[in-house]
């Protein structure tokens, strides 16, 4: 048994992330992770801490027009671990951040063992700690921590079901068939593998997937909703037969090299890990059964002989109603010895989960210093993401959010559409500036009485 100031409950990427940024300032942290104790979950497949369960991409790099760019460039401005092994481990991804999902946790793994400040115990946590603790259990949280959670807020948590693409070996692909381009050439111009189909072919693709046998909901999930951003494919289906066409089978900007022209409608593959042996079909999360995956995108002309290293799943996600429930330092308002980060706070996407432990890591450092750390201002793509979580958004009708310009204050005055992006972020940029600073000095005097015991 060790002694620690802090107790992290979750090892996904907001819980390695807050460990991160509290172990650097000096703190000992007690990480507690359930996978690897005889435990796991339903979408996890490896112990790893921070293990990617969904898509590999980190999305947009680009900080001069795009959110999520500029929360990368916030984000490793404050020495976040996650963004600094995201760029060892990148793979090819036009201009988005993707990494290889293996190599990536493996390195934020041996980062956090390797610490001195950190502690790592495989552990299942049933009940909410007296001391200073950060939850960062993620959508997946088990149903007894789950219970302590729902008994502490004094609401129910909402819920949503998010979806897994599939994966598939690379040497599998037809490439007679497929070819290798990015989009308008964005990026290195052939870091995605295209598999072009024609109408008829889309059509009875399209068909497929209405028609195709699906995963039979539970009775207490039928009223689950889903999340907009991550919606299975065959969902999409059900809105319009052309849904699918502006959608992730958009052919716009791909010259297919035997026609020299758009094909009908496109189905692209993104590199997966950095040996580019497997490839996550992009934007195909499913809740089709697992044998009819394998016989309807084996009919995706390239994919005709498809060797499936993961297929398509289906998990429910909770989230609590953070928006009534949190202070803008991410504190339980009538528990505030407890912090929440990651998605369990109801942002959605791998960086906005890891930038919300961040910033829980950031304020229960300060917090643990006697000082106050003042949240991000609102223009900052941290700060905007951190606003809406803590109360700017809707609590009655709260849902999973993707960090946005539309979380900023908008720019005032007219303006061309083509320059907003780019006033946004110069403006972020300004106020981040102004409002970085290090975070305070630990108290050299720190000892075992003023710590938690484990």
């Amino acid at each position: 048994m060790t002694t620690h100031n802090i107790h992290i409950i979750g090892g996904g990427l907001a819980g390695s992330e807050a460990a991160w940024q509290l172990a650097e300032a000096g703190f000992h942290v007690r990480l507690s992770e359930m996978r690897g104790s005889g435990e796991g979950t339903p979408a996890h497949h490896t112990d790893s801490l921070a293990e990617l369960v969904c898509s590999n991409s980190f999305r947009s790099d680009d900080a001069e027009s795009n959110a999520v760019g500029l929360l990368h460039q916030e984000m490793r401005r404050l020495g976040s671990l996650i963004m600094t092994q995201g760029d060892l481990h990148k793979v090819p991804a036009g201009s988005a951040l993707a990494v290889d999902r293996d190599g990536f946790a493996a390195g934020v793994t041996a980062a956090l063992e390797a610490h001195p400040n950190i502690t790592i115990v495989r552990e299942r946590i049933d009940a909410l700690p007296d001391g200073p603790a950060i939850v960062a259990t993620g959508p997946l949280t088990a149903s007894g921590l789950a219970g302590a959670i729902g008994a502490a807020t004094g609401s129910d948590a909402l819920a949503f079901f998010d979806a897994i693409a599939p994966i598939v070996h690379r040497d599998s692909i037809d490439m007679d068939t497929a070819w290798f381009q990015s989009r308008w050439n964005k990026g290195d111009g052939h870091d995605y593998i295209n598999c072009p189909m024609n109408k008829d072919e889309y059509l009875a693709f399209h068909a497929g997937l209405v028609g195709g046998e699906k995963t039979e909901f539970k009775e207490w999930e039928k009223d689950t909703p889903y999340f907009e951003g991550c919606m299975p494919i065959e969902v999409m289906a059900e809105r319009g037969v052309d849904t699918l066409r502006y959608g992730p089978m958009k052919p716009v900007g791909l010259d297919d090299p035997r026609t020299g022209r758009w094909p009908y409608a496109v189905v692209q593959l993104r590199q997966d890990n950095a040996q580019g042996t497997l490839w996550n079909i992009v934007g195909f999360q499913t809740k089709l059964k697992h044998a009819e995956q394998v016989r309807l995108f084996r009919t995706i002309p390239g994919l005709q002989n498809a060797e499936f290293a993961r297929l398509g799943g289906l998990h429910r996600n909770t989230f609590i109603r953070s928006p009534e429930l949190l202070d803008p330092t991410l504190r339980l308002k009538n528990k505030p010895n407890i912090r929440f980060a990651g998605q369990i706070t109801g942002c959605e996407g791998y960086i906005e989960s890891a930038a919300i432990g961040l910033m829980a890591g950031r304020f229960a450092a300060a917090e643990l210093s006697g000082e106050t750390l003042t949240p991000p201002p609102v223009m900052t793509a941290l700060g905007a993401l951190l606003h809406h979580i803590t109360g700017a958004a809707v609590a009655e009708t709260y849902q999973p959010m993707n960090v946005n310009f539309g979380l900023m204050p908008p720019i005032e005055g007219r303006t061309k559409k083509a320059d907003r992006k780019r006033m946004y972020t110069d403006r972020a940029r300004a106020a981040f500036a102004d409002w970085i600073t290090p975070l305070p000095p630990v108290a050299e005097d720190i000892s075992g009485e003023t710590l938690a015991s484990a």
